[in-house]
């Protein structure tokens, strides 16, 4: 993309997460992680609780399926944070944003905290073209790792639609699964859920993403899903002392497995995201030669 190169533009994301890990580092977000979501079952619901919102990847389709699946409405008198997404590329940042500004009781970083407060009682698009044209949050999320990120390359053009790729967010509100979207005009309520039914909201939103999933051909693989989740290190440290202050061996002996299994889950993360720089790096270096070495031949 030719505005990619320019300073004040926003960059590709990629969709894994560290580079939405070191994005909650570089906006101050505390309590709170973003973590793989490989499948939608039972099991994989229960090991994230708590969970508080997923973040949907997708290949976007101009034009097709405008609520979600068909099955939700419009809520232009959403109580909650929306904000729609004015530029291009930034809608990884907008999803998550949109996720994480409504969760309750997160502690969030200074700068991030007075946009939210001078962007109160702003209309959708007002909004996001206020936290777009921020510099900070730009480049914060410039400073990312992006070597095989994914975008939403241009808003509106057809010539672009097919290889393009949209990031948006499913959380619970006021006892129904909204859809938060920065590139649909308003919050889309996907319907109440059973609070009393096991992983409610969750279970409802499963439902939404496979009705949108299923609009695609069988077998496509244009899709992934991530997880913002409560951090579970400081719940499983206080749990720990715990049950060794009450000599649980049993107990402490499976505690301190969940804490290695998430130390080595964020020691993965800070390594790939060091081996996909190279590789970024190495690709970057190649498509250069290449362009040197033909402009060579045509002499």
């Amino acid at each position: 993309m030719a505005d990619d190169e320019t300073e004040s533009s926003w960059k590709l994301f990629e969709s894994d997460p560290a580079c939405f890990n070191e994005l909650f580092t570089a906006l101050g977000v505390r309590g709170l992680i973003v973590d793989d979501l490989y499948s939608l079952d039972d099991a994989s619901l229960s090991a994230l609780r708590p969970l508080h919102a997923l973040v949907f990847l997708f290949k976007w389709v101009a034009g097709a399926d405008e609520k979600g699946g068909g099955t939700g409405q419009y809520d232009n008198d959403f109580g909650g944070f929306f904000m729609r997404q004015t530029v291009n590329n930034a809608c990884a940042t907008i999803a998550v944003l949109n996720g994480i500004c409504n969760i309750p009781a997160i502690e969030l970083g200074t700068e991030l905290a007075q946009l939210i407060e001078f962007s109160n009682g702003l209309d959708y698009e007002t909004k996001g073209e206020v936290f777009t044209s921020s510099d900070w949050l730009r480049t914060a999320h410039n400073s990312l790792i992006p070597p095989s990120a994914v975008s939403l390359e241009n808003l509106g053009l057809p010539k672009t639609a097919e290889d393009a790729y949209h990031f948006v967010v499913y959380l619970p509100q006021v006892g129904s699964v909204y859809e938060l979207d920065g590139l649909k005009r308003a919050p889309v309520n996907h319907g109440s859920y059973n609070e009393s039914v096991n992983f409610g909201w969750a279970q409802k939103a499963r439902e939404v993403i496979e009705a949108r999933i299923a609009t695609y051909p069988a077998g496509s693989v244009h899709f992934n899903l991530l997880a913002i989740r409560s951090d579970p290190l400081p719940i499983i440290q206080t749990q720990l002392n715990e049950a060794k202050a009450k000599n649980q061996s049993e107990l402490m002996r499976l505690l301190e497995e969940q804490m290695l299994v998430e130390k080595e889950k964020r020691d993965r993360w800070a390594t790939g995201g060091l081996d996909k720089a190279v590789e970024g790096a190495k690709a970057k270096y190649k498509e250069l030669r290449e362009r040197e070495e033909s402009k060579g031949g045509a002499q």
